[in-house]
C-alpha cells in the first residue's frame, strides 16, 4: 500500500476532526436570553422530531433495498459488497444531515447573542456552524469512499454505485420531505402572518413562526448536506469507474486524490473569512479555496500524470461552477436588477409580480446551460468523457467551503428570527438581518451551484452508463433515429415536470392545512388581541405529518421509474436519463433562480423601497414569494436528485438488465 492510497482517507480524518473542533467551538459560546434559550430549544427539538419520524420511513425503504440487491446478487453479476455499499451509503448520508442539523439548531441563538457584540461576531459562529455540515460532508463522503477503495482495489468502483445508490436515496427523501416542510409552514406564516394579519415575519404571535424556523434547517440545511453529499460522492463514485473503463493512468485513485486536495484547500480558505462586509468575507472564502486547490490540483497532475489534460478537465469544471454561481447571484440578488424589476412590476398587482418573476427564472437559464455545455465540451476533447467526470469533481472539490458558506445561511435567518422573538431590539435586528440577506444571496448561489454540480454529475453517470453497456457488449443502438431512444428522450423528458407537479402539490396541500391552523389559532385563541397564546405544536406537528405523507410518491418515482424501462429496453433507458438530465437541469434553473427572484424582490421593498412594509406592492411581493417558496426550496432542489438518482440506479441494476437483454 502507497501513501497516495491512504492519502484520500487521512484527508477525510482532518476533516471530520476539524469539524469536531468547530462544533466545539459553537457549542462553548453564551446562547443568550432565557427566552432565546426557549425558543432556539422549540426549533431544536422541532428538526429533531421531523427528522427522527423522517428516518423511521426511511429505514424501511433502506431495508427493503438492501433484501432486494442481497437477492439480485445471488442470480446476477451484481456483486453482494453492493447491498453493503447501498447501507453504508445511505447511513453516512443520513449521519451528514443530521450532524449539520443539529449544530445548525445549536448555532442559531448563539449568533443572535454574538451579534450584540458586532457584525463579524454574529458572522463567525454562523459560518462555523455551515463549515461543521461542509467539512462533515466531504469528510463522510471521501472516508467511506476511501474505505471500500483500500479494501477491494479496483474491483471498488462497480461495488460504490451501490453507496452512491444509498447516498442518493437519502438525499432525494430529505430533500423532497424537508423542501414540503419547510415551504408549507412559510406558505402559511406568510399568508396569514404577513398578509392577513400585517404583523412581522418573525412575530412570535404566529403561531406558524416555529414551523418556520424548523423547516429553515430540516430544508435548507439536512436536506441540502444529503443533497449535495450525493453529487459528491457520485462524481468521485464515476470518475474512477470511467478511469478504470478508458484505461487512464492512476485513473482509480486520481478523482479521490483530486476530493482530498479539495478538502485541504477548503480548510485553509476557512481564515480567509474576516472582512467589515459578511457578504465580502463569504467571497473571500470561496474564491481563497478555488485558488488554492487550482494550483494544488495542477501540481498533482504534473507530479502524478506527467499529463495536464486531466487537469484541464477539472478546471473547466471549477470555472463553470463559478460562473453558475455569479450568474445565480446577478439574477437573484436585491442589489441587481432583475430583482428589482419584479419589485416595480409587483406596484400594479401579484399578476404582474409572477409574470416578471416567470420570466426572470426563465432568461437565468441562459448562462448556466451554456456554461455547463461549454464545460462538458472541453473536458470531453481534453479526457474524453472521464473528463466530463472529472470536470464535475472539478466544481464540487471545494464543496467543503462552499457548503459551509451555504449552510451559513440558514443559521443566519434563525438568528434574525430569534433576535425579533426575543426583543432584543433594534440595532441587533438590524445586525441579524444583515447577516441574513447575506445568507439569502449565498443561499441562491448555493443552490445554483447544486443545479449545475448535479447536471454534471448526471451526465458523467450517463456516460459512465454507456461505457458500462458497451463494455458488457449488450446491444444499445442509441442513434437519434432509433424509436426506443426516442420514445425514452420524451419519457425522461416527462418526469421532471411530473415529479414537480408532485412536489408543488403537496406544499399547496400541507400549506392550506397550515394556513387553516393558523386562522384558527387567531379566531378562537385571541392571540392578536393578548388574550391567549400560540400553540407553536400544531403547527409543527401539521407540517411534519404532510411533508412525511407526501414525500413518499415522488421519491418512489425516481427508483421505479429507470428499473421499468431498463427491463423493457436499454436504448429506451438511455434515452429517459438523457432526457430527464436536460429537462430537470432547465427546470431546476427555472424553478429556483424564479423563487429566489422572488424572495429578493420582496425584501428590495421591505428595504423602504416603492412604498416599503405594509403597501400595496409589498403584498403584492409577499404572495410572490409564497409562490417562490416551494419553487426555490422544493421542486427545484429535489430536481438535481431525481436526475442523479435515476443514474445510479441504471447503474446499480444494469446486471440485471444485461441479464435479460443478453
Amino acid at each position: 500500500m502507497e501513501v497516495i492510497d491512504i492519502f484520500p482517507l487521512l484527508s477525510g480524518i482532518i476533516a471530520l476532526f476539524s469539524a469536531l473542533l468547530l462544533a466545539l467551538y459553537v457549542r462553548k459560546k453564551p446562547a443568550g436570553t432565557e427566552k432565546m434559550k426557549e425558543i432556539s430549544n422549540y426549533i431544536y427539538r422541532g428538526a429533531l422530531t421531523f427528522l427522527n419520524e423522517e428516518y423511521k420511513i426511511i429505514s424501511i425503504f433502506v431495508v427493503v433495498v438492501f433484501v432486494l440487491l442481497l437477492v439480485l446478487s445471488r442470480f446476477t453479476d451484481l456483486p453482494w459488497q453492493t447491498s453493503i455499499a447501498f447501507l453504508v451509503g445511505a447511513l453516512f448520508s443520513a449521519l451528514a444531515g443530521n450532524i449539520g442539523m443539529r449544530i445548525a439548531t445549536t448555532a442559531n441563538a448563539r449568533a443572535a447573542e454574538a451579534s450584540k457584540k458586532g457584525l463579524q461576531s454574529g458572522l463567525n459562529i454562523a459560518f462555523s456552524s455551515g463549515a461543521v455540515m461542509g467539512l462533515s460532508v466531504v469528510g463522510l463522503g471521501i472516508v467511506g469512499l476511501s474505505i471500500f477503495y483500500l479494501i477491494y482495489g479496483v474491483d471498488s468502483a462497480s461495488i460504490l454505485f451501490g453507496f452512491g445508490f444509498g447516498a442518493s436515496s437519502i438525499a432525494l427523501f430529505a430533500r423532497v420531505g424537508g423542501g414540503i416542510y419547510t415551504k408549507s409552514a412559510d406558505v402559511g406564516a406568510d399568508l396569514v402572518g404577513k398578509v392577513e394579519a400585517g404583523i412581522p415575519e418573525d412575530d412570535p404571535r404566529n403561531p406558524a413562526v416555529i414551523a418556520d424556523n424548523v423547516g429553515d434547517n430540516v430544508g435548507d440545511v439536512a436536506g441540502m448536506g444529503a443533497d449535495l453529499f450525493e453529487s459528491y460522492v457520485d462524481s468521485i463514485i464515476s470518475g474512477m469507474s470511467l478511469g478504470i473503463i478508458l484505461s487512464f493512468s492512476y485513473g482509480h485513485i486520481y478523482p479521490l486524490l483530486v476530493a482530498a486536495l479539495g478538502i485541504l484547500s477548503s480548510i485553509a480558505a476557512m481564515i480567509f473569512v474576516r472582512a467589515k462586509n459578511p457578504y465580502t468575507a463569504l467571497r473571500n472564502g470561496l474564491f481563497g479555496s478555488a485558488i488554492i486547490f487550482a494550483v494544488l490540483s495542477a501540481l498533482l497532475t504534473y507530479l502524478l500524470l506527467k499529463d495536464m489534460n486531466p487537469y484541464y478537465a477539472i478546471l473547466a469544471g471549477l470555472v463553470d461552477g463559478v460562473i453558475i454561481g455569479l450568474s445565480t447571484e446577478y439574477f437573484t440578488s436585491h442589489q441587481r436588477k432583475p430583482a428589482r424589476t419584479i419589485a416595480e412590476a409587483s406596484q400594479t398587482g401579484p399578476a404582474t409580480n409572477i409574470l416578471e418573476g416567470m420570466s426572470v427564472g426563465m432568461l437565468s437559464t441562459l448562462i448556466p446551460i451554456i456554461s455547463t455545455a461549454v464545460a462538458m465540451v472541453i473536458a470531453y476533447e481534453f479526457a474524453n468523457f472521464y473528463g466530463v467526470a472529472l470536470a464535475a469533481i472539478g466544481m464540487l472539490s471545494t464543496l467543503g467551503m462552499s457548503l459551509a458558506t451555504d449552510c451559513y445561511g440558514p443559521v443566519a435567518d434563525n438568528a434574525a428570527g430569534i433576535s425579533e422573538m426575543a426583543n432584543l431590539g433594534e440595532e441587533i435586528r438590524r445586525r441579524t438581518e444583515e447577516l441574513d440577506a447575506v445568507g439569502n444571496t449565498t443561499a441562491a448561489m448555493g443552490k445554483g451551484f447544486a443545479i449545475g454540480s448535479a447536471a454534471i454529475t448526471a451526465l458523467a453517470l450517463i456516460f459512465t452508463f454507456v461505457s458500462k453497456v458497451n463494455q458488457l457488449n449488450l446491444k444499445a443502438d442509441i442513434a437519434l433515429t432509433n424509436p426506443y431512444l426516442v420514445a425514452g428522450l420524451f419519457i425522461g423528458a416527462m418526469l421532471p415536470f411530473i415529479f414537480s407537479a408532485l412536489t408543488l402539490g403537496a406544499v399547496g396541500r400541507t400549506a392550506e392545512k397550515m394556513v387553516n391552523e393558523v386562522r384558527r389559532q387567531f379566531r378562537e385563541l385571541k392571540i392578536l388581541e393578548g388574550k391567549g397564546k400560540p400553540d407553536y405544536e400544531s403547527c409543527i406537528r401539521i407540517a411534519t405529518r404532510g411533508a412525511l405523507r407526501e414525500m413518499v410518491l415522488p421519491s418512489l418515482l425516481a427508483v421505479i421509474v429507470p428499473i421499468i424501462v431498463g427491463i423493457w429496453r436499454i436504448e429506451a433507458l438511455i434515452g429517459v436519463l438523457a432526457g430527464a438530465t436536460a429537462t430537470g437541469f432547465l427546470l431546476a434553473i427555472f424553478l429556483a433562480n424564479a423563487g429566489g427572484a422572488w424572495d429578493n424582490a420582496k425584501k428590495y421593498i421591505e428595504e423602504g423601497h416603492l412604498g416599503g412594509k405594509g403597501s400595496d406592492a409589498h403584498k403584492a411581493a409577499v404572495i410572490g414569494d409564497t409562490v417562490g417558496d416551494p419553487c426555490k426550496d422544493t421542486a427545484g432542489p429535489s430536481l438535481n436528485i431525481l436526475i442523479k438518482l435515476m443514474s445510479i440506479v441504471s447503474l446499480v441494476f444494469l446486471p440485471l438488465f444485461a441479464s435479460l437483454h443478453l
